[in-house]
């Protein structure tokens, strides 16, 4: 009998250790084609890997890393934008065998697939899951600091109450009730003081519908503003409403509709009833990259898509106007958010970069940030960027994924869902302020002079001292989360083992964001 279990026991062994392990060292820069040497093998993949898409009902899209749209991470045509759309292109493969639904940006754990082409797996045995679940979003949203007035601003996909059936929006009754109660849901769960809404129907109808249906679930009184607009087919504005009961405007709407697309650059000021400081909340939807063009608006190839030139004049327009619009609101603090219909390093974010405006993704979460999906290529077209002055008071920042991550099956057209999830194409974008206040404002040597940048080796490992309290994200500069943890103690010592590269690390307090760059040789 002994020698029996000795023989399952040692064929056990010998299958394992046919069996190859993959361990993936460098996520940013691997691509399938070194799977070519595996084709017919059962591997294990040490390294998760990221569902990528998850448009087809026969196959995901998997990659060690989350793949993001070149222009978001790198300046046009530079060498480093050529370097992602290298990479992107090489390093998906599709994984056939998962049984369930998915989102992207989950991560599986541990899979053991077999190889059937460079680019092609099988799934083998059982498939663990872990992150970026619909469980995981349930709860709410990241936590965006002690605020005292919460900003969101959703783009809600051609919302319109009368005029259906255009091809654009609802096409009866049936599917608006639908949209509505998506829509609704999603906005429920934010609980924003002020939503600054895209893509809802010209006139009051629709902003009359929602602030209504808003005070109903949440038991607040929403007040829209009047633009004195009238309802006008399918064309869609931009438009605010808020909780009067918190809050009220001060002086009147402001608009900005040269250069067109015309009532989708508005400006409002809003005060804080408890305090009585106000801030200013520019709203845009900046033209869209499809569309034929001719001229400065064409396509050139960049990666920014048609109409480039007219969305970098709308930037500017809007950075003139917001001088005039601080003297006519007597305030400095001014919020710029919306869908610019460009990624963050594109020309027409970087005109308001240039003039000093500080893109609030970047700041709170380094270059894993984002809020749209686009052929499995995420990143981020729906903006917060905050002037010098507003900066000092911002507590936090967070794409709410609820919708970019979701399957085009579950829009209110295609499915009887009712949930929050694909309510839209686009993510909630929200911002905690600190109105009155100054966010930037620490308690202990740390938060009050932050190190700039920590070199890291063996002798040398990555200490951070006096913030106790806090927490560390790491990031690869691909935009991968490589690490979080708890700083637990005064003189910490972060944990993640980190490959020789360049990272960003966030250091997270109560109401403030330390950046840092992380140097590993």
């Amino acid at each position: 009998m002994r020698k029996k279990l000795l023989g399952i026991f040692l064929l056990t062994c010998l299958c394992v250790s046919a069996q190859t392990v993959i361990s993936i060292s460098n996520p940013d820069t691997w691509t399938y084609s070194q799977m070519s040497q595996h084709i017919g093998e059962v591997v294990t993949f040490e390294t998760p890997l990221y569902i990528t898409n998850n448009y087809s009902n026969s196959y995901y899209e998997v990659s060690p890393r989350r793949i993001f749209s070149p222009t978001n991470q790198a300046f046009p045509l530079t060498p480093e934008y050529n370097a992602i759309v290298g990479a992107n292109s090489s390093g998906v493969m599709r994984l056939s065998g998962v049984s369930g639904y998915h989102r992207t940006g989950e991560r599986i754990v541990r899979l053991t697939a077999k190889v059937t082409s460079s680019n092609q797996l099988t799934v083998v045995g059982d498939v663990q899951f872990a992150g970026n679940t619909r469980e995981d979003l349930l709860e709410g949203h990241d936590d965006i600091g002690n605020y005292n007035v919460k900003v969101c601003a959703l783009n809600m996909e051609y919302y319109l109450v009368d005029n259906l059936g255009t091809g654009y929006g609802a096409d009866d009754e049936t599917q608006l009730v639908r949209q509505h109660a998506k829509l609704l849901n999603a906005l429920a769960a934010v609980k924003a003081d002020v939503y600054g809404l895209m893509e809802i129907e010209q006139g009051q109808a629709a902003l009359s519908k929602m602030a209504a249906a808003l005070t109903s679930r949440l038991g607040h009184t929403y007040t829209y503003i009047n633009d004195g607009g009238a309802s006008s087919g399918s064309y869609t504005k931009v438009g605010y409403i808020y909780r009067s009961d918190k809050l009220t405007t001060f002086g009147q709407l402001q608009h900005i509709d040269n250069p067109s697309p015309q009532k989708r650059k508005k400006a409002a000021a809003f005060v804080l009833k408890e305090n009585g400081e106000k801030f200013i909340f520019s709203l845009n939807h900046f033209k869209a990259k499809t569309g034929t063009a001719t001229g400065d608006n064409k396509d050139q190839g960049d990666g920014q898509g048609s109409h480039n030139a007219t969305r970098v004049k709308e930037a500017r327009a809007v950075v003139d106007e917001a001088e005039e619009w601080k003297r006519y609101f007597a305030d400095e603090d001014v919020l710029v958010m919306g869908d610019l219909n460009a990624y963050a390093k594109e020309d027409p974010i970087k005109v308001f970069l240039d003039a000093g405006y500080i893109d609030l993704h970047r700041a709170f979460h380094a270059d894993s940030s984002y809020s749209y999906s686009y052929r499995g290529a995420v990143g981020y077209l729906d903006h917060a960027l905050a002037n010098p002055a507003l900066y000092k008071q911002v507590t936090g920042m967070t794409a709410y994924h609820i919708n970019s991550d979701e399957r085009d099956a579950y829009t209110y057209d295609k499915s009887t869902d009712n949930t929050m999830f694909r309510s839209s194409d686009h993510d909630p974008v929200i911002v905690g302020l600190s109105l009155g206040g100054n966010a930037g404002t620490g308690i202990d040597s740390f938060w009050n002079n932050p190190p700039v940048s920590c070199l890291v080796t063996e002798q040398l490992p990555f200490i951070i001292q006096h913030a106790q309290g806090g927490r560390l994200r790491i990031y690869s500069l691909m935009g991968i989360n490589v690490a979080e943890e708890e700083i637990n103690s005064e003189y910490y010592e972060c944990k993640a083992k980190l490959s020789p590269g360049i990272y960003i690390a966030n250091v997270y307090g109560k109401t403030k964001v330390v950046q840092l760059k992380i140097i590993v040789k």
